[in-house]
């Protein structure tokens, strides 16, 4: 079964639309908030074209599959994803079916909560520099794409336009509390521990990720998406090695392309080629099932 890609939900939902990000679009439903994950894609913070056909429903599928499998650790602001509880407020339901989640209404903690199990990307630039990460001191000689003795945390300080900043745990605990800080902390890494133990029997390695969090009647809730593709560092363990770049489960053909060609990011992209399109989809499609045993399309 194939579907038409979704570029933007605007037109498809009779309610207020509250914030329109990147990829999801935010409406207000009064009690609740309803997501609609597009098919948007983004790079070096540009919104290409066209838009990837199954991507929103492939988001949306594995945040719902990990709230759902995480939520004895730790309560998510999860309703339902079920586009007929939307009766006439989804003018469109096919268009809208496996894009939606109905969420808890929570104030958000202006902190990503970024938790590292290998030393790479940005981690990796930064210890290269100051054998540190985000001020925390690592053992010499460590390789390109190496596992860590023990997990690491983080965080970058969320800002809505460009990128997030990466800070010392010390800075967030200024800013949110340390009672706070040191909570978050230890639910993140005691969230990428249980998920890189079900990747790992998978096949696959969690390298990174980030959550974010809100407050919801008092309680602190894991809100937006966990551990899809646009939030973590996947990579398949047969494809892993030092020293090189691997090629992570993810848009990693936009990367490429775009790291390829003669754009100089500053103006629009030109439309991205097809088959560009189709193997990111493919690769989409294929991270969901090794992950969740369902096969999309």
């Amino acid at each position: 079964m194939t579907r038409q890609p979704l570029s933007t939900a605007v037109g498809l939902i009779d309610a207020p639309l509250v914030h329109k990000g990147k990829v999801r679009e935010l409406y207000d439903l009064g009690e609740h908030y309803l997501i609609v994950v597009t098919d948007r894609i983004s790079a070096f913070d540009w919104v290409l074209e066209p838009p990837v056909p199954y991507k929103g429903i492939v988001l949306n599928r594995l945040s719902a599959f990990w709230f759902e499998q995480t939520a004895a650790i730790q309560p998510n602001h999860v309703v339902h994803t079920d586009v007929s509880k939307l009766g006439s407020i989804a003018k469109d339901p096919g268009q809208l079916d496996g894009r939606v989640m109905v969420v808890k209404k929570a104030r958000r903690i202006d902190i990503e909560c970024v938790v590292r199990g290998y030393i790479t990307g940005g981690g990796w630039r930064q210890y290269q520099k100051s054998q540190a990460v985000n001020g925390i001191p690592l053992p010499p000689g460590l390789r390109k794409n190496e596992k860590l003795p023990e997990p690491i945390f983080t965080p970058a300080a969320k800002n809505d336009v460009g990128h997030d900043e990466d800070i010392p745990f010390d800075e967030m605990a200024r800013r949110v509390g340390a009672e706070l800080a040191e909570d978050l902390r230890e639910r993140s890494l005691k969230l990428y521990d249980f998920a890189s133990r079900c990747c790992e029997e998978r096949g696959i390695i969690l390298a990174d990720c980030k959550f974010e969090f809100g407050l919801a009647d008092g309680e602190v809730v894991l809100i937006d998406e966990m551990f899809t593709p646009d939030a973590s560092r996947f990579w398949a363990k047969d494809k892993w090695a030092l020293d090189i770049e691997i090629d992570s489960m993810d848009k990693e053909p936009v990367r490429a392309y775009l790291a390829s060609s003669d754009w100089d990011k500053n103006s629009p992209p030109k439309p991205l080629p097809q088959g560009v399109v189709e193997e990111t989809t493919r690769r989409y499609l294929d991270i969901c099932e090794r992950l969740t045993g369902e096969k999309l399309a």
